[in-house]
């Protein structure tokens, strides 16, 4: 494994520069002297089985501060969490011999230093990618994917006709056949929702490089990968939870079609196109996201996401029946229906629609003793203080007399549609949105 080793000379080295310690200094002088004394180690290849059981502990301790731990004070313990990881990997792979249950374990590890902590620092990703392709090259190798019209696909229903719109609501969402000009989405579109039927028709997502297929689905992560799974329909419920859950065998469950399973397992709202950064490939960006919209009139707060490229992405994979409940994130939003069919509920953010709405009291997320989050009050956790989750089911006209107000204000000012693959949704911050799969459905979010 003297590659990797190559590949990550200069993360090791920058690790025992004297300003990693003043970097990570809110961390604890101990725990960053553990991970120099590892680097140094695997530097001379002679890392034991004390040093890894030190970096095991240091993983843990970073993960318990990461939970306790306010969302924009977090980056020196994500970055404690993500360098202790790749070490750990590190020594585990100068280790001989490296069999196929260390190659796996290595590959989940990095993965949780991607999803858990975005590992950040200096080419800290690229350097996980470039670890994670070796190791599948070396120890876990793929049969590489070929296109063809018979290639085992996601499971999806034909529909003749256009779905009704749904009683909750009261108007369809209009549809523009023709794309607006920037200066016309600009001016005069941005303040209100709409459909571009067939959109993303011409991706590769949709063609060569089929987001439908489970086989390419494979190919592009290779063996080993594992992705944060929500388990239940509705992460509003009180039996809702998240996990890691191996790719290959989530891909399973949707081939399956999962209708058998006794828990529904929803890939939501989860930066797939980094940890996999191939299907990023696979999309085209519209220009309408560049366009530096100003805040509507409705929503004077917002602000565009405070990463560089002031864009966030996000995949939302899952079987029949997945819901997210009406909520309300704090961005424009541009949502590609790749696969499958979705229906959707939006209603605006006038303070007489909101104040019907019926949303959830704020409360704080509770947690196993394990770690993992059984209760989600709000879907954007970018900026958890400006979401709102309701209570009022949208996708059923059962509670008329427990939300008199939802059926009085909101239902009026309510649109729903059902998206079809190829179709592109965008509406403004503040809006309530739900969404339901109809069947097996892949979709992209864009937050700018």
């Amino acid at each position: 494994m003297l590659l990797p080793l190559q590949l990550a000379s200069p993360f090791l080295h920058s690790v025992l520069a004297p300003s990693y310690s003043q970097e990570l200094a809110p961390c604890g002088a101990e725990r960053v002297h553990k991970l120099q004394g590892a680097a140094q180690d695997i530097i001379n290849l002679c890392s034991g089985p004390d040093a890894c059981r030190e970096l095991d502990q240091v993983i843990e301790q970073a993960y318990i501060e990461l939970l306790a731990t306010r969302l924009s004070d977090t980056l020196h313990w994500r970055r404690l969490y993500s360098d202790a990881c790749v070490l750990l990997s590190l020594s585990d792979l100068i280790s001989p011999p490296v069999n196929e249950e260390t190659a796996t374990s290595c590959i989940k590890r990095l993965d949780h230093a991607l999803i858990i902590a975005g590992a950040p620092g200096q080419h800290t990703q690229t350097l996980i990618h470039e670890l994670i392709l070796r190791i599948q090259d070396e120890h876990l190798p793929a049969k590489p994917y070929v296109h063809t019209t018979t290639n085992s696909g996601i499971p999806t229903k034909v529909v003749p006709t256009r779905a009704p719109i749904l009683p909750t609501s009261s108007h369809p969402i209009p549809r523009r056949n023709a794309m607006p000009s920037l200066t016309a989405f600009q001016r005069e579109l941005s303040n209100r929702p709409f459909i571009l039927p067939g959109f993303a028709s011409d991706w590769p997502a949709m063609n060569e490089h089929p987001w439908r297929s489970i086989e390419y689905l494979r190919s592009v992560a290779g063996r080993g990968r594992v992705v944060p799974v929500e388990v239940g329909a509705d992460y509003s419920t009180d039996d809702w939870t998240q996990s890691m859950m191996s790719w290959d065998d989530f891909l399973d469950g949707l081939e399956k079609n999962s209708a058998h399973q006794q828990k529904i397992l929803y890939m939501a709202q989860h930066n797939l196109l980094s940890q996999f950064p191939v299907l990023r490939e696979d999309i085209m960006i519209p220009d309408y996201v560049y366009t530096a919209l100003s805040p509507p009139p409705e929503y004077p707060s917002y602000r565009a996401p405070s990463n560089e490229e002031e864009l966030v992405l996000n995949a939302w994979l899952g079987p029949s029946g997945t819901v997210s409940p009406a909520h309300t994130d704090p961005f424009f939003n541009f949502y590609v229906q790749v696969v499958g069919r979705k229906t959707v509920w939006l209603a605006p953010s006038a303070p007489h629609v909101t104040d019907a709405m019926y949303p959830y009291p704020p409360t704080s997320s509770s947690l196993t003793a394990g770690g993992e989050h059984t209760h989600n009050p709000a879907a954007n956790q970018l900026a958890p203080s400006m979401s709102n989750t309701t209570q009022v089911d949208v996708f059923s006209d059962q509670d008329k007399d427990t939300f008199p107000l939802f059926w009085e204000h909101a239902v009026p000012e309510a649109l729903s549609e059902t998206l079809e693959p190829g179709d592109v949704l965008f509406f403004p911050p503040g809006w309530w949105h739900a969404m339901r799969s109809e069947e097996t459905s892949f979709s992209v979010s864009m937050w700018f």
